[in-house]
């Protein structure tokens, strides 16, 4: 995987997409679990999104980041 798409999430932006990530994740379950009048796909989009930070945190690759040219892993990865 890292010779189709290096490491390109570090730092502080790693630490955002966590907690961004475990926030919209919680937010969509909780969405779902109440029945607020967010709606069903709104809540899970909510979750989708939060799956998907969660997932560029991991990895430490993200594919936006790659199309935009932006770094912020450094040297650190």
């Amino acid at each position: 995987m890292s010779d189709v798409l290096p490491r390109n999430v570090g730092g502080r932006d790693r630490q955002l997409r966590f907690v961004a990530g475990t926030l919209l994740i919680v937010l969509g379950v909780a969405a779902l679990v109440a029945g607020t009048g967010l709606g069903g796909t709104l809540a899970v989009m909510l979750a989708a999104g939060g799956a998907a930070l969660l997932f560029n945190a991991v990895t430490q690759r993200c594919l936006m980041n790659r199309l935009l040219g932006i770094d912020t892993c450094g040297e650190n990865c």
